[in-house]
């Protein structure tokens, strides 16, 4: 973009009913932490210099997305990919700090897991030979 450099932030926004509830959720499982937190807006970011950075804003009417995509049901408008290294402990991590794992797994290599919102996200390990 015209005039934009590697310092100015960008950043994806998840709708939801509670802002710092899931904020503090995503913080504790990618072990980032909160850098900004308004009653409608909470941001986390990872550790250190960053630029980049996940957000959560309030949205009352928030419906949770239907996983797999259903007929007349909210469906998925993103998700969110999440590398690795050990696909098994990273879904105990997942479940430990308040997601579920979906019913629906449609690869070996990878975990479809429910944020306590219901917004999907994929943990998967990296199976590509270098």
């Amino acid at each position: 973009m015209l005039g934009r450099n590697s310092s100015h932030f960008w950043g994806v926004v998840l709708d939801t009913r509670d802002p710092l509830a899931l904020a503090e959720f995503y913080a504790t499982l990618m072990d980032w932490k909160i850098v900004k937190e308004e009653p409608d807006f909470v941001a986390v970011a990872p550790l250190g210099d960053h630029v980049e950075y996940l957000a959560f804003q309030r949205s009352p009417d928030y419906e949770q997305p239907a996983w797999p995509n259903k007929a007349h049901k909210q469906q998925m408008m993103m998700h969110l990919d999440i590398e690795v290294p050990d696909l098994e402990s990273a879904v105990r991590s997942a479940r430990d700090a308040g997601a579920t794992e979906a019913d629906h797994q449609p690869q070996d290599t990878v975990r479809v897991m429910l944020d306590p919102d219901g917004h999907p996200f994929c943990l998967y390990v990296d199976t590509s030979v270098s």
